[in-house]
């Protein structure tokens, strides 16, 4: 009888494990939605009035609105807030480089215990800070947490969790973040009523530490990873989780031909270095980790963070609202941009990647262009000072709604999926990190200078987004191939007869697909260039034949005997 994970096992053990690491990019959400909110609270600029951005500001003494104040003094405060949000994904950066390496040293599930370990390390100096620089560190070490996380959790999932629906199981990862932003964003609403109390801000910060907790208390009674298991030659563990996991009942052939499948998967993998990232032999390496790495940059240089971070802040200090309904919008907001989320979910494998893609990057520089518009509008002198919002600025709290479903469906998830899937076995582990710091870097990059572009340039800030986006849609057609519906395998046999980097994305439309849309095998085992699945075939056949052999040789002993 195979062993059972907190009484679990089959589908139920797999549905247990997709919940933690829900509540893992959850945690991540959250984190990205909370600071927001609390940047024009009077309570947190009492504590850090060096990054108050907004409101009457003690400047030289007296008391000066921010609009006033000389402009290498907004300049200063401005870059001075950025560095804070931003520091959160500095330290995402830095955790998620070394993770490769040290989560296959100590497993999937100690890299998560020890990342989530670590946030709530973060979340408790941040929750506690009087000093800027106590925030800053704050930041910076739950971020290098959640960057072990992200760089492991995917990962964890993927290699414990049956593949046939890859692209949903991403893209709900992707909905459990708008959930985090989503929650950050009520709480941060539900508070405001709080301020002036420290509570107002010290609560949303500290709140990170319950799911944080959840993990550290669940992830070391779930199965590690088979994969890991079989890389450290512990094969006989690896057969007894693979078993759990698939449930009992399951046929003793099919686990053995699962088991050869993925140690032969395995072997693969062990043989990549960073160096093979870098090579152009017939597998093309340096041309699909390209592909990965822009894939990830794309996502951030998008925009989305702009909005993320500092919507409470814009809805205040641009369009006009009060500090109640600047929160409220901004929950709806992330309410809004969750429920998109799981359009995705559901058309990824339907209409394929590259048309979300593609989709999502022409709405969103569609939705930059107009709030461009209604900002240079609602930002002209008349309509400086107003305590009210403009019709210009309504249209713009608007817009950021747009925006965001756009991003939701064509490029919330897609980042966590099209990386994995467009590099072969061989570099994926150094592959997918390189492409995560990618995500990191750009991501710091935008909060960093999302303050700064407002102050100096105002509404061309969006002017320039709207220009990134619209690069995006031909970089998308002609460079990035289809991967909807193809194994690992497939994209290697694609990029093979890839002669340069124009003519991958003609070759992955024409060539023959070898699994149907319910993970049928469509062409059969002679055409399929796949060793795994040849080796996996082999052995069946073996089996086989030594149980026809067996059975003989017992009737063959019953006529002698008779």
């Amino acid at each position: 009888m195979a062993r059972k994970f907190l009484g679990l096992d089959g589908t139920k053990l797999q549905i247990a494990i997709g919940l933690l690491a829900g509540m893992d990019f959850l945690l991540f959400g959250y984190d990205q939605g909370v600071t927001g909110g609390l940047l024009t609270l009077s309570s947190f600029n009492s504590v850090f009035p060096s990054i108050q951005t907004a409101g009457n500001i003690m400047h030289d003494g007296v008391l000066t609105p921010w609009k006033v104040l000389p402009e290498s003094v907004r300049s200063y405060r401005t870059t001075k807030q950025g560095i804070v949000v931003a520091a959160y994904n500095l330290g995402c950066f830095a955790g998620s480089i070394p993770t490769i390496w040290v989560g296959n040293i100590l497993g999937r599930r100690r890299a998560i215990f020890i990342g989530s370990s670590i946030m709530i390390i973060g979340a408790i100096l941040q929750c506690t800070s009087y000093d800027l620089a106590q925030l800053i560190v704050g930041r910076l070490v739950t971020g290098f947490g959640n960057g072990i996380n992200t760089s492991t959790v995917p990962t964890w999932q993927s290699e414990c969790c049956k593949s046939h629906r890859r692209g949903q199981m991403v893209m709900i990862e992707g909905a459990m973040i708008t959930c985090g932003i989503t929650i950050s964003y009520w709480i941060d609403f539900g508070l405001l009523f709080a301020d002036p109390s420290p509570v107002a801000w010290r609560f949303p910060l500290a709140f990170q530490c319950f799911f944080a907790l959840v993990i550290v208390a669940l992830v070391m009674f779930l199965p590690e990873s088979p994969r890991w298991l079989i890389l450290k030659g512990r094969e006989e563990e690896a057969k007894e989780v693979l078993a759990t996991l698939m449930g009992e009942g399951t046929d003793e052939m099919f686990l053995e031909t699962e088991f050869t499948a993925i140690k032969a998967t395995v072997l693969e993998m062990a043989k990549g270095s960073l160096r093979d990232m870098f090579t152009m032999g017939p597998d093309r390496h340096f041309h699909r980790t390209m592909l990965a790495y822009v894939n990830q940059m794309f996502q951030q240089i998008s925009g989305i963070n702009l909005i993320t971070y500092y919507i409470p802040t814009i809805l205040e200090n641009q369009v006009g609202l009060s500090g109640t309904k600047s929160r409220l919008i901004s929950a709806c907001n992330g309410t809004e941009y969750f429920l998109a989320s799981w359009v995705a979910v559901f058309t990824v494998e339907k209409f394929g990647r590259r048309t979300l893609m593609l989709f999502g990057a022409a709405g969103m520089s569609l939705s930059m262009v107009i709030l461009a518009i209604v900002d240079s509008i609602s930002s002209k002198p008349e309509n400086l000072g107003t305590p009210v919002a403009t019709k210009a600025g309504i249209a713009q709290a608007a817009f950021l709604f747009v925006f965001n479903t756009f991003f939701a469906i064509g490029w919330l998830g897609m980042t966590w999926l099209y990386p994995a899937e467009i590099v072969p076995l061989r570099i994926r582990a150094p592959a997918n990190a390189l492409s995560t710091s990618s995500n990191w870097i750009w991501n710091f990059m935008v909060v960093m200078i999302t303050p700064v572009a407002f102050n100096n340039i105002g509404y061309q800030t969006y002017v320039v987004f709207a220009v990134i986006n619209a690069f995006i849609v031909p970089v998308v057609y002609f460079f990035f191939p289809e991967t909807t519906s193809r194994s690992l395998e497939e994209m290697d046999r694609i990029f093979r007869k890839t002669t340069n980097v124009f003519n991958v994305v003609s070759l992955a439309r024409n060539e023959p697909h070898m699994y149907g849309p319910n993970g049928e095998l469509l062409r059969t085992l002679d055409d399929v260039e796949d060793e795994a699945v040849r080796r996996a075939s082999f052995l069946q056949q073996s089996k086989k034949s030594q149980e026809t052999h067996r059975e003989n040789a017992e009737k063959d002993s019953e006529n002698t005997s008779e």
